[in-house]
């Protein structure tokens, strides 16, 4: 299960409108791939389709569709948005993650 903060929720459903995806319909597409300075990076995009292989949740209101690999990375993740001093931006609350970079971005189990 992946689940997504009130914070966040509002922000994927306003940049999901802004770029013409429906958020009662469309789904946010979460994945893992190699790089990043810690090993794995996160990525995250707008899709309208679900693949064969791909996992579906709905937390909060947000459908959310993660590829078969990516899922054993990403279990009990919450993608959490903030908007600090640091930068705005969407943060993965991964607790599989052993470490992460100063960025937020990438991690390594």
């Amino acid at each position: 299960m992946i689940k997504v903060s009130d914070i966040a929720k509002k922000k994927v459903v306003e940049l999901m409108t802004d770029e013409g995806y429906d958020a009662s319909q469309d789904f946010v597409r979460v994945g893992v791939k190699s790089g990043g300075c810690s090993g794995l990076s996160y990525e995250l995009k707008f899709d309208k389709e679900k693949q064969e292989e791909d996992k579906v949740f709905e937390h909060n209101g947000i459908k959310i569709i993660v590829d078969k690999k990516s899922f054993l990375y990403l279990i009990g993740t919450t993608l959490e948005y903030s908007g600090g001093l640091n930068g705005t931006g969407f943060v993965f609350n991964n607790p599989n993650a052993n470490r992460t970079c100063g960025c937020g971005e990438s991690f390594s189990l």
